[in-house]
């Protein structure tokens, strides 16, 4: 058992951070921005695996697109359960600022949902009219499936807030709820390590 008990504090360590998630705007801002996501899923063997994919933010969902014989595919296929990462780094939002997503996979092959989304995935803001359209144009191919990943869980976490609380200035009406996480199994591994 340690001399002393160790008690993790905000504002000089890194212990307890799912006080720091994103607001809503800046989620919403976030979703909005980004063009690439990992999606991560399982393999047959459990191996967690993720690749880097341009992502839309639309009707509550994440949207992506792959050709049907690419192990993801059937991997979501036989467990729909995934995640979505992304992050601010490179945006406008300068860095810090990441958001999950444990959502679940759709698959969908109809002309209506590839339209709107091979649409949806060239046209985005700032696209030369040019290049987009011909970008559209490749993506239609008879593989090509999209997917919409739902979201069902958020994690969210925002550097410039917790940079705020280790200065000692970040109000306490900014922070949200301590998760599980830091208000449950911090505690628990404490007392494991003979630190509480």
């Amino acid at each position: 058992m340690a001399d002393e008990a160790y008690a993790p504090d905000p504002t000089k360590d890194h212990e307890t951070v799912s006080i720091y998630p994103l607001d809503d705007d800046v989620k919403e801002e976030l979703l909005n921005t980004v063009g690439e996501a990992v999606l991560n899923w399982s393999t047959k063997d459990g191996w967690p695996v993720g690749v880097m994919h341009a992502v839309v933010w639309a009707k509550g969902s994440f949207w992506m697109t792959a050709a049907a014989h690419r192990h993801r595919m059937a991997a979501l296929r036989r467990d729909p359960r995934c995640s979505v990462v992304l992050t601010s780094t490179g945006t406008h939002l300068g860095g810090g600022k990441t958001i999950t997503a444990k959502c679940r996979c759709v698959m969908y092959e109809d002309r209506e949902t590839k339209d709107w989304f091979y649409h949806a995935l060239a046209f985005r803001p700032g696209a030369d009219p040019e290049q987009a359209a011909a970008f559209e144009k490749s993506l239609d191919s008879p593989l090509r499936v999209v997917m919409e990943l739902v979201p069902e869980k958020w994690i969210t976490f925002d550097g410039a807030k917790m940079g705020m609380a280790s200065a000692g200035v970040l109000p306490d009406e900014q922070k949200g709820p301590m998760l599980s996480s830091d208000a449950v199994r911090l505690e628990k591994e404490l007392k494991a390590r003979g630190l509480a």
